[in-house]
């Protein structure tokens, strides 16, 4: 049996690895236990429900794997330009590598959880949500420095950020419905595109 702490952490692991690689939904409180190889007992001393271990399991999961990457990505050291092509590298080979093991594109999970599980559970859209738009602070600080470098047209950062955001989840979406990497291929200057960006020789 883990130790008190280990059981946790498998149980918050193993429920995003699950709900990536199926769904929320199609995902039972026993495949978790049985993946993290806790005892049901054990699960419900740490989380009251599946839903609670969802919402623990993506916020650790924004924390110990999104968060850092975002922050490496848009570190402020690198040019504004280049750190939306990085993050739509980042994007790209994070999806190559799951469709390379379980043989599909999975997608956002970030908006997948939210889509799907949103109707019958708001706890769960609004964490969906909530964690989009923390991604969306790095999106408009990299607007801004882009602006005063006069790299990108002018107007309002955090409406650009929401359409940067938009044209990302269609791509992954479009990506998942197709189950195939293309429309996440050319992300990069799509992006730039749409933001009107400076064509430099």
């Amino acid at each position: 049996m883990p130790r008190t702490s280990d059981a946790r952490r498998q149980l918050l692991e193993a429920a995003i690895y699950l709900i990536r690689t199926s769904t929320y939904g199609a995902v039972s409180v026993d495949q978790i236990c049985a993946a993290a190889g806790v005892k049901k007992g054990s699960f419900y001393h740490f989380f009251p429900s599946k839903e609670d271990l969802a919402l623990s399991a993506f916020e650790d999961y924004w924390q110990r794997e999104i968060q850092p990457e975002m922050e490496q990505i848009f570190a402020p050291s690198v040019p504004p330009l280049e750190r939306l092509q990085r993050w739509c590298d980042a994007i790209l080979a994070d999806q190559r590598e799951f469709f390379e093991r379980h043989g599909r594109v999975p997608g956002c999970p970030l908006c997948t959880l939210g889509s799907e599980a949103g109707p019958q559970s708001e706890r769960l859209r609004r964490k969906a949500e909530e964690l989009l738009e923390r991604g969306q602070f790095h999106l408009v600080k990299t607007i801004e420095d882009a602006q005063r470098a006069g790299l990108v047209a002018a107007g309002d950062p955090q409406t650009k950020a929401r359409l940067l955001t938009h044209v990302m989840l269609g791509a992954e979406l479009e990506a998942r419905v197709q189950n195939d990497l293309a429309p996440l291929e050319h992300l990069g200057p799509l992006l730039l595109e749409a933001l009107g960006a400076r064509r430099t020789a």
